[in-house]
């Protein structure tokens, strides 16, 4: 191989070293710069101008809480009606109580007095303050007039227990002015019945109703007497047989104890 000139071989060697040598410090700048758009495109977008900044909605006001709705009114709830009780059992005088001269006794349903020697009464268990009872009644005359009396708030008398009731009577007679309707107390017409509605030897229909110092008769469904009056409070029931030569009849005999409203 032939020598070449020294010259010549320094010549080759720093073109070789020129070239594979880096570039300039220009020349990396512009490379940097060319590859920027790809780190631009992650940066974060430009803040909004304020006049395009979107408006805040405004907050809303709570919500308001509806007053209670008013309680509503009590209604007063009906009155329960009481229950109508058999004074007695229709069939005999199991739990009656016979007082005085007058014999009774009991056939299809009939409680039948008879008093050949003089006055008598027949008690019944229930003893009450306000009350009401009912029934169906009769009397008839055989030679002599007929009077009897369905008693409330009625207590034999202590001196002498075969003695007339110390207590009110709704009075049962046709033939004397105070007549069947009348309220009685021990020997006095107290409160008057405006009209006489019965008969001699005919069913007829007597309610009584005692409450407080308020006591009414109802004869056939006609409101016939009301007076005011305390002096009884409280008692039993009694039906009466008032003198011989008479029959008194009753049936179908309920009451109900107005106390326990």
């Amino acid at each position: 191989m032939k020598h070449l000139p020294l010259l010549a071989l320094t010549c080759m060697m720093g073109f070789a070293l020129s070239a594979c040598s880096p570039a300039n410090e220009n020349e990396v700048a512009e490379e940097a710069v060319t590859e920027a758009p790809a780190a631009e495109e992650t940066a974060a977008p430009p803040v909004m101008a304020e006049a395009e900044a979107p408006t805040a909605a405004p907050a809303e006001a709570p919500a308001e809480v509806p007053a209670a709705a008013p309680a509503a009114p009590t209604i007063n709830a009906a009155p329960v009606e009481l229950e109508w009780k058999p004074l007695f059992n229709g069939e005999n005088l199991d739990g009656l109580t016979q007082r005085g001269a007058a014999t009774w006794e009991v056939k299809d349903g009939v409680l039948t007095g008879q008093s050949p020697d003089g006055q008598g009464h027949i008690y019944f268990a229930p003893e009450l303050t306000d009350l009401e009872v009912k029934g169906m009644f009769k009397i008839t005359a055989l030679d002599k007039d007929a009077n009897s009396g369905l008693y409330f708030r009625a207590n034999p008398p202590e001196d002498n227990v075969d003695g007339y009731p110390k207590g009110y009577e709704a009075q049962i007679c046709h033939s004397q002015d105070a007549h069947t309707g009348w309220l009685w107390k021990p020997g006095a017409p107290t409160g008057k019945a405006d009209k006489l509605l019965t008969k001699d030897g005919e069913w007829f229909s007597m309610r009584v109703k005692a409450e407080g110092k308020t006591i009414q008769i109802w004869v056939e469904d006609d409101l016939v007497m009301t007076y005011q009056d305390e002096e009884y409070t409280k008692g039993y029931f009694a039906l009466q047989c008032h003198n011989a030569g008479m029959i008194a009849e009753a049936k179908e005999l309920y009451y109900r104890d107005l106390s326990a409203q």
